[in-house]
């Protein structure tokens, strides 16, 4: 499982006029069960993205085309993690550590 944290390289007007492309491109992953939570950050810096399901490499080409990655208005910070304890609403993500 991953964290995607966004953190914003513009002015939040430069990321606003990117809005309708970036839920659009978030809309396509979650029907693929690839993203499972997302938001913005508080204070409004950026965002954070849960995702699973995918490898490291399919998560660093999916931030690629995020159209705010595209437009260069944020960066992305790719934490992997093994949920190994979910709540039941996730427990189809649940993942065994590597021994």
């Amino acid at each position: 499982m991953f964290v995607m944290e966004l953190t914003y390289t513009a002015p939040v007007e430069a990321v606003e006029e990117q809005m309708d492309a970036h839920i659009a491109w978030l809309d396509g992953y979650y029907a693929a069960g690839v993203f499972l939570a997302s938001g913005r950050k508080v204070p409004r810096d950026g965002g954070v993205i849960l995702a699973g399901g995918v490898s490291r490499a399919e998560i660093e080409t999916i931030a690629a085309e995020d159209p705010f990655t595209v437009a260069g208005v944020c960066a992305y910070t790719v934490t992997e993690f093994i949920a190994t304890k979910t709540s039941a609403d996730l427990a189809t993500v649940r993942e065994s550590p590597v021994v």
